[in-house]
């Protein structure tokens, strides 16, 4: 998820005129039990969702409102609001940073996703109002359709001098600076609290700089907080004055033995059937792992507290467990699926869940991204626990 284009808002709005062409209208549980029946509002949704087509980034997630019948997409620097159909609604713009994972909270309504500016050492949870979306073209920094929370503890990782040698190295892989290389965030959702002790957070999944000359990145590192009270701490976008208001530190701090990827959780999911978390990621380079494409943590089993292997000095930390199910790599002990979600993945909490696929179409020489979410259901076979629906029951 690390495309960097640019795009004017002049040529957003063309885009959005020659989007129309291409829009079309939408027409297993991980513990292997048998899948809850659908809820009243998940029932009759479409076999798949066009998010049209756009002079922007490429896609990098999704998010489903249900009850209301709408679907966001992500395209790295462009919101975009559709109806069930893919009739664009609205979007946001003007987004200069990376605006990466999508998750929608039902307890207030709104959209939260990762956005980041590296460069500026700053990374945020973007909260979109989205009943406040209501037309094209909607600039995020002079209307009032988002607001931002700081995230110090991933400033702090991220800028880390892991050498000692007094020089920050900035936005690159290639370098022993970045704990746990972390490279950001990317992936974010709502579930319960990791040391199994209930409660709702927002998970903050960092990205991780593919690096197979360290140790010490083989981890995803997820950041959880309880959201209840941050409107004391949002702000709105100001690119010319990045804030730094929000929480002094998460709520939890846990760990994933995965083996290095590249840029960590693209795609974090929180499957409330099953109650397991779905990392899907791209693939990571080192010989020592499988590089699978998607990881599942066990959500019966509560983090424990045990060693961060890998690190300069001997830590310990809050683990989480992989799922003991889909494909094996014995050398390491790491479980986990080749599938998509890359480019977006949203849990219908009953078996199914909408997949996303990215892609490119040409436009009087002009290249603009597509986005589409397809209905699959998962079966937990291995090589890939999906299975695309060709309708919606």
């Amino acid at each position: 998820m690390r495309s960097r284009a640019r795009a004017h808002v002049a040529t957003l709005f063309l885009s959005t005129v020659v989007a129309s062409a291409f829009l079309a209208t939408g027409g297993g549980a991980a513990h292997a039990r048998t899948p809850s029946p659908p809820s009243s509002s998940s029932i009759g949704l479409p076999a798949s969702v066009d998010g049209g087509a756009w002079a922007s980034g490429h896609l990098q997630s999704t998010a489903i409102d249900s009850r209301r019948g709408h679907m966001y997409f992500s395209f790295t620097n462009l919101l975009v609001k559709t109806d069930l159909a893919g009739r664009p609604i609205g979007s946001v713009t003007g987004l200069t940073g990376h605006l990466g994972d999508l998750d929608f909270n039902s307890a207030d309504g709104r959209v939260y996703g990762s956005l980041e500016y590296k460069a500026a050492e700053a990374f945020y949870v973007a909260i979109f109002d989205g009943s406040r979306i209501t037309r094209m073209n909607m600039d995020a920094r002079t209307t009032d359709v988002l607001s931002t929370v700081h995230l110090r503890e991933v400033v702090r990782d991220y800028t880390a001098d892991m050498n000692g040698d007094g020089v920050f190295d900035g936005d690159t892989g290639n370098t022993p600076d970045h704990r746990y290389g972390c490279s950001g965030i990317d992936g974010v959702a709502f579930g319960p609290d990791l040391n199994g002790r209930g409660g709702g957070r927002l998970t903050v999944a960092y990205g991780v700089y593919s690096n197979t000359a360290r140790t010490d990145n083989d981890h995803q590192v997820l950041l959880q907080y309880d959201v209840r009270d941050w409107r004391k701490y949002e702000r709105p976008l100001s690119e010319d004055a990045l804030h730094t208001s929000g929480p002094a530190s998460p709520a939890g701090k846990f760990f994933a033995y995965t083996g290095n990827t590249t840029y960590g959780v693209q795609n974090l999911e929180y499957d409330g059937d099953s109650g397991n978390w779905l990392m899907a990621v791209y693939k990571g380079k080192k010989a020592s792992f499988p590089n699978y494409g998607l990881y599942v943590l066990d959500g019966s089993k509560p983090a424990r507290r045990g060693e961060v292997k890998g690190q300069p000095r001997p830590e310990s930390g809050r683990i989480v467990s992989l799922l003991p199910r889909g494909l094996h790599h014995e050398p390491s002990g790491v479980y986990g699926y080749e599938s998509g979600g890359q480019y977006g993945l949203v849990s219908l909490d009953d078996g199914r869940y909408y997949v996303a696929e990215a892609g490119t179409v040409d436009s009087g020489g002009t290249t603009l991204q597509t986005g589409r979410a397809v209905l699959h259901r998962w079966t937990g076979a291995v090589p890939n626990p999906f299975a695309a629906r060709g309708t919606a029951r």
